[in-house]
């Protein structure tokens, strides 16, 4: 390049928007802005006891332009003067209802505070009655639908939700035109879309969340979804045909956005795609190699060449799609529903006399107790895996099963719940939080033993997002568990990375998003190997985990 360009990675995460402004000939950070979303702080349209987790759409606007505005102010008018792209992920599946001009329902009047106008978040389980449906609804077909969603349809996926807002809620049945993707939605947004049937979906998304396949000529049809409900006819034809990889462009920044963002109406903006499968590019992703990106939940991305994999189907996995991480390989993709979400829990419910009891408390005022309470809750898991590290480690140690937040892999099932055995008057804080990191990395390793099961073989993992890089503990845990070495990528984020690799793509500064990834990747900054020693243990301790994980699905 004969003078250096920029683009902005834009990644959507579930309690934030972070924004880098990133120099495409390297891959240095010129800028990045955080914003946490306001409505969402406030745990408005949420009812965690329903398992509903709503987002207003305008915490995402509100945060896509508060973050890129701060990044252009860092970086300069110059800078901003030749930003060449901007390619956006955001977590999935997360599907809102629209009106025929693509606006979501939430903006329009009558709906300001509707949950089911808002976006469902990936999380949200309110649709697991649907989804069970739809899982002994496909086995009536001769052609199987879900071949490549790994067998099994999950309440955390697009048309499971989309069934459930419309069975409960009549005047939002009336008002939906169509349903899309956050991933989708901001790009057609950037670039002034005002025809949601003229909205560029992306593969990514499509083919492991809505059941798109190039072998099906697109989505299943109007039969298979107006057969299992009528409620769903005719929706298939205000969707979508055609989908994008994510090194296509949707077009150029609108002049209104062009405007409020500061940027030249030149500026490219590129097919959108999931968090973890983007940070799967930004953390330089290999084939047979499990990227991790692990945060609230955990993403597993793997890639491989299509002809080495071709007539390879892997049960009970989040899909395999043509072109959905590598166009011209077959991205794979698996996860935890509960990693950083595990913890979290742990964490409030040890803190609850501190988070309820102190400010009011008649021995100090209520400005020390608060100051004491963001203390304490700010060093409570530091603090518990430094005292968990130097627990000795035995077979018949407190044992936990991950589930806190259902299953999502290897076969997706949101109604199972976790469990701790082994418990005696010797279990303290330390000891219990040690059994649930270990069930986190249980968990993990059956991810990896399914591929391997399927005759995919899994050569090396890569660790992404904020456990890998702030947590030793769990990462060495996880190495001897896996018995694998694992390597943590340099990079703080990952996935705004890989939005800002394809974002290079997609306006033509690269040939393909390998190239991009080869200039612009951080490279890793260290390796946490095995302890052969603690993996025999581990190994022992892994059976256990399967028998009480089997236990508890067989009493479900």
């Amino acid at each position: 390049m004969s003078a250096e360009r920029f683009v902005i990675g834009v990644d959507f995460g579930t309690d934030s928007v972070r924004s880098i402004l990133v120099n495409a000939r390297n891959g240095e950070e010129a800028a990045s802005s955080v914003f946490y979303y306001p409505r969402w702080k406030q745990g408005l349209y949420c009812d965690a006891s329903a398992h509903m987790f709503r987002q207003h759409p305008a915490d995402y606007t509100e945060g896509l332009e508060a973050t890129i505005k701060e990044c252009i102010a860092k970086a300069g008018a110059d800078t901003a003067a030749n930003v060449a792209g901007i390619s956006v992920d955001t977590t999935g599946s997360t599907p809102i209802a629209v009106n025929k001009q693509g606006v979501p329902l939430a903006f329009l009047p009558g709906f300001e505070n509707n949950p089911n106008a808002m976006f469902v978040l990936w999380k949200d389980h309110t649709a697991v009655k649907e989804a069970g449906e739809l899982n002994v609804h496909a086995e009536k077909f001769p052609i199987n639908y879900l071949q490549f969603t790994g067998g099994i349809y999950s309440s955390e996926w697009f048309w499971a939700k989309l069934l459930h807002v419309l069975r409960e809620d009549a005047e939002l049945r009336h008002a939906c035109y169509s349903w899309v993707e956050h991933c989708d939605w901001i790009p057609f947004l950037l670039t002034g879309g005002t025809d949601v049937r003229q909205m560029k979906r992306g593969v990514c998304s499509a083919g492991h969340k809505s059941l798109w396949a190039a072998e099906f000529g697109g989505l299943p049809p109007d039969d298979f979804f107006s057969s299992w409900d009528p409620l769903l006819k005719g929706f298939t034809e205000r969707l979508f045909t055609e989908t994008y990889t994510s090194d296509h462009a949707v077009g150029n920044l609108s002049a209104e956005w062009a405007k409020r963002l500061g940027l030249p109406a030149t500026t490219i903006v590129g097919i959108g795609a999931f968090d973890c499968h983007m940070g799967a590019v930004g953390g330089q992703i290999e084939p047979y190699h499990l990227s991790k990106v692990m945060g609230t939940s955990t993403c597993d991305m793997m890639v491989a060449p299509a002809d080495e994999v071709a007539g390879k189907l892997v049960r009970g996995i989040c899909g395999q799609v043509n072109g959905s991480i590598i166009p011209g390989m077959i991205g794979m993709e698996a996860g935890q529903s509960a990693f950083g979400d595990a913890f979290a829990w742990y964490k409030n419910l040890i803190a609850w006399p501190v988070n309820s009891l102190l400010a009011k408390s008649a021995l100090i005022n209520r400005d020390t107790a608060e100051r004491l309470t963001t203390e304490i809750n700010d060093s409570i898991l530091t603090t518990l895996s430094e005292k968990a590290a130097q627990l000795p480690l035995h077979e018949n140690d407190e044992l936990a099963v991950d589930w806190l937040n259902g299953r999502r892999t290897p076969d997706a099932n949101q109604l199972l719940k976790a469990a701790f055995t082994g418990l005696d008057l010797g279990s303290d804080a330390p000891r219990v939080f040690k059994a649930l990191v270990e069930a986190t990395c249980f968990g993990a390793r059956s991810i990896a033993d399914r591929f391997r099961s399927e005759g995919i073989p899994v050569k090396g993992l890569i660790g992404l997002g904020g456990v890998a890089r702030k947590s030793g503990f769990i990462m060495q845990m996880m190495a001897d568990v896996m018995n694998m070495p694992i390597r943590i990528h340099k990079s703080e984020q990952t996935c705004a990375l890989g939005a800002a690799m394809f974002a290079a793509t997609a306006a033509g500064i690269y040939p393909k998003v390998e190239t991009a990834m080869q200039a612009m990747g951080q490279g890793f900054e260290r390796v946490y190997k095995p302890d052969a020693a603690r993996n025999a243990i581990y190994e022992k301790r892994y059976e256990q985990y399967r028998r009480l994980g089997t236990f508890i699905e067989q009493g479900n």
